[in-house]
């Protein structure tokens, strides 16, 4: 058997390995140090290559950035700040029908512009929004499914876990790339809002109401939220305006969040081991499937499957377009069955030498970064496509009386706003772009 062909067989063997509940980390790993093995015909390259595997991969100093993004979200969370950003987005929308809804999908914009996880954000605005969504009369299904989509605001609005990989990955600069997310992390917002106006206009007896807040009732939740403005200013304000560089800004925002949590009494020494242990634990998890995407990715290399693949898709002339609507296809398959930040690591090193290698009427760059926004919004649809959509699970089981039936019928309203988004942004570039133009 040729190296091509092992390349070929290993994603099969790699996907089983998944389906059958084996960690995505370890499955890559395996597949990765098998793979290299029957490839070189001998152990000594792959020995070779994990002897310095662990610490080039790890003292990448980009990498930092992810714990201290977790560790901001764990803050922001004890520090009370889901329930504020909450409070003041229903004190302004919340008297309207869906209104409450809307709150939550415009808090979770809100949460994730300080936490940079789709699963944190959902779990902590679901713990926050699903209680008074309920009191309110809205149905299971919306209430659940709104959360679930909202969520996915997380890693999308920056800062962004899944993009700061995917920088790593195509070594594109991660201030440019969270510029690129803004205009569509915004639409995202608005597209899930309207559909919960679309879906309560079709279904009035799926949202109740309650009462209109007083002007001074605005005032003070909107006073609430000042720290989430100022910290989220300084994080996005400081690392566009040179002051520091992204790393340094999660430090900043993991400070800032700190603080504000300790000043309002949600952090305790307690509460303070808590949050490094949780922080330690996701960020041991993210690096471990990092890990074992770098040593299948090695034996990717060594099996020329990507560079073959490139090549062969020039040589069969399809349109730049078709590739890309494939590849997207793709993408909402994998979500049905693995993470997002698996699907990054997983298929990057392969669909990108080949789309990069097509014409898109974009120079190298702008392309990397309209692309990775693409990807990850796509790879956001994932997380809330039935049957293994990680969203719908984690919002499910805060809601015990609701059948998990009614959250998959609930949320194909957003998957379909999903859908239309990235039917926009495929369309038109310019929308993405246009920021890091006026920026950069």
């Amino acid at each position: 058997m040729s190296s091509l062909e092992y390349g070929l067989w290993s994603i099969p063997v790699l996907l089983l390995m998944i389906f059958l509940r084996l960690p995505i980390g370890l499955s890559m790993l395996l597949v990765g140090i098998a793979g290299t093995t029957l490839v070189t015909g001998s152990t000594v390259p792959i020995l070779a290559q994990l002897k310095s595997l662990v610490y080039s991969t790890f003292s990448n100093y980009s990498l930092s950035i992810v714990p201290l993004f977790l560790l901001m979200g764990q803050f922001a969370t004890r520090g009370g700040m889901s329930r504020a950003l909450f409070r003041a987005a229903e004190t302004m929308v919340g008297h309207r029908r869906g209104g409450v809804a809307m709150a939550a999908v415009a808090a979770c914009g809100g949460f994730g512009a300080i936490c940079g996880s789709s699963l944190a954000t959902a779990a902590t605005m679901g713990q926050v929004a699903l209680p008074e969504m309920r009191r309110c009369g809205y149905s299971g299904a919306l209430s659940t499914a709104c959360l679930a989509a909202g969520g996915t605001l997380g890693i999308l609005i920056p800062p962004s876990v899944v993009l700061v990989i995917y920088a790593i990955l195509t070594e594109q600069n991660i201030a440019k790339l969270f510029v690129a997310a803004f205009i569509p992390g915004l639409l995202a917002a608005l597209g899930y809002m309207l559909t919960v106006s679309l879906y309560v206009r079709f279904r009035p007896d799926s949202a109740g109401s309650q009462a209109k807040a007083t002007g001074a009732e605005r005032i003070a939740a909107l006073i609430a939220v000042w720290p989430v403005m100022v910290i989220f200013v300084a994080v996005i304000g400081g690392i566009y305006s040179g002051i520091f560089t992204p790393t340094e800004g999660a430090a900043v925002g993991a400070a800032g969040t700190g603080i504000v949590a300790l000043l309002n009494g949600g952090l305790d020494r307690k509460g303070l081991v808590e949050s490094f242990l949780s922080t330690a634990s996701a960020t041991g998890m993210i690096f471990f499937i990092v890990l074992g995407a770098s040593v299948y990715n090695g034996f990717l290399a060594f099996s020329q499957l990507p560079q073959q693949s490139a090549a062969y898709v020039g040589e069969l002339g399809l349109n730049p377009w078709t590739v890309l609507l494939i590849i997207l296809v793709c993408y909402l398959v994998f979500g049905c069955i693995m993470d997002s930040l698996s699907m990054i690591l997983l298929t990057i090193p392969i669909f990108f030498p080949i789309v990069s290698a097509l014409d898109f009427g974009l120079p190298p760059e702008e392309f990397a970064l309209w692309f990775g926004i693409i990807v990850l919004i796509v790879v956001e649809v994932g997380l809330i496509t039935p049957p293994v959509g990680m969203n719908l699970f984690v919002i499910n089981s805060m809601a015990p009386d609701v059948p998990l039936s009614q959250t998959f019928r609930g949320v194909v309203p957003f998957i379909a706003s999903d859908i239309v988004r990235v039917a926009i942004l495929v369309l038109f570039p310019s929308l993405t772009l246009a920021l890091v133009r006026l920026l950069y």
